[in-house]
């Protein structure tokens, strides 16, 4: 989700809650968060407006991608999904709604698969799946990595992106410095395939055609610390494969994405 995206999906009510009541969201989440795992849902910089915003990502655009594979269950008055998080003992975490008066949805709460108020669900509805092979999750280094670096450093959005002080550079310096970026991400991703961490993009005008995509750290200013995620997709064709790249991500909308397909080794990308 880029930032002009996320700004059309927030004129409309995401799925979830158009589907169902949650009740007092920040509860709801802060209900999910205590169950769940240790774990950091909350930006570097946290908005007192948007309390738990990685945790919200994730519930919404887990429950998308339920619907979409027909796995969110409903039986009589009730409803339930797996919200693919664990408990400490990983004991699988599932939302109970309940049917109310006028027909609607409302939120009874989080349980654990053991729960017996669960034994109406059998079996128990299935987590969301982002890929079909293991091997989409990792990155070839064999293949070249073609970057549209025009793109990313003449489009406003993208380059809205770059910290200030990489902005303000001439043209010359700043091309110099992104491919210099772009060098130590290739060597990085070479020494560890865990740099490249996968993300589910879910592009707002083609709805029904979700990717599955690879972050790579771009850092411009100090080797150790990434500014920028860039984002790249396999290409296959006849003539044979290539990584494909023409989108930079802020780290907090990197998280966002990467995380709902698993909590990402920490190693560049973190909350």
């Amino acid at each position: 989700m880029q930032n002009q995206q996320l700004n059309e999906e927030e004129r409309k009510k995401p799925p979830l809650l158009e589907y169902a009541y949650l009740g007092v969201l920040v509860d709801t989440l802060n209900s999910l968060k205590t169950m769940a795992m240790p774990e950091i849902w909350d930006y570097s910089k946290v908005d007192p407006e948007r309390p738990l915003p990685i945790l919200y990502s994730y519930l919404i655009h887990t429950f998308t991608r339920l619907k979409e594979e027909d796995k969110v269950i409903e039986r009589g008055d009730y409803s339930c999904f797996n919200t693919g998080l664990v408990t400490p003992n990983q004991q699988e975490i599932f939302l109970l709604l309940k049917k109310g008066n006028r027909g609607s949805w409302k939120i009874v709460q989080f349980y654990k698969e053991s729960d017996n108020i669960l034994s109406k669900f059998s079996p128990l509805p299935e987590r969301a799946t982002y890929y079909t092979d293991p091997a989409e999750l990792m990155f070839d280094s064999r293949l070249p990595l073609r970057i549209n670096i025009d793109h990313i450093i003449g489009d406003q959005i993208n380059f809205s992106r770059f910290p200030a002080h990489i902005q303000s550079l001439s043209k010359h310096q700043l091309i110099n410095t992104f491919n210099g970026a772009i060098e130590h991400a290739k060597k990085r991703v070479k020494r560890n395939y865990k740099t490249a961490i996968p993300q589910f993009y879910r592009n707002f005008y083609l709805p029904d055609a979700p990717q599955l995509q690879l972050l790579l750290p771009l850092c411009l200013h100090d080797p150790a610390k990434a500014d920028l995620a860039l984002a790249v997709y396999k290409v296959n064709n006849e003539d044979g494969s290539f990584y494909s790249g023409r989108t930079c991500l802020t780290l907090d909308m990197a998280i966002n994405n990467a995380r709902l397909i698993s909590k990402p080794d920490d190693e560049w990308l973190k909350p």
